[in-house]
């Protein structure tokens, strides 16, 4: 099971050659496979403040309707505090909905496909699988 960060569903969404990414690449693979991609509301709402345009939200809201949708709970919440000052005391600032995608990922045992490298940081305090090219 996969979960894509918005960054990269912001480039694949793009029509300027997002297809020759290599995360994009890996998420039209696992698309192609069938495999489970799962998603939560945040990143929903990140990709919709980021286009502009009724034809925009429509194709997003579409594309977004068959990916389930993971709820925080509130020991994510606690969870992902507790990772962001962890990351913190060690030097390394990540921001707080990064924190909340790294907790529900580590949480529901997810890959997190991303090219954002806050994440690799993130993985050197905490039990987070980062997809690598």
């Amino acid at each position: 099971m996969i979960f894509v960060d918005t960054n990269v569903w912001s480039i694949a969404l793009r029509r300027d050659h997002g297809s020759e990414h290599s995360a994009v690449k890996r998420l039209i693979a696992a698309l192609n496979a069938g495999e489970q991609i799962l998603t939560t509301g945040i990143v929903l709402q990140e990709l919709l403040q980021g286009f502009n345009g009724p034809n925009a939200k429509k194709k997003i809201l579409a594309d977004f309707a068959a990916l389930p949708l993971i709820t925080p709970q509130r020991v994510d919440h606690i969870d992902a505090a507790d990772l962001r000052n962890t990351c913190r005391r060690s030097g390394v600032q990540i921001g707080t909905i990064d924190a909340l995608i790294a907790q529900l990922c580590i949480r529901h045992g997810l890959m997190l496909l991303t090219d954002d490298q806050d994440f690799t940081r993130i993985k050197k305090y905490a039990p987070l699988r980062v997809w690598q090219p």
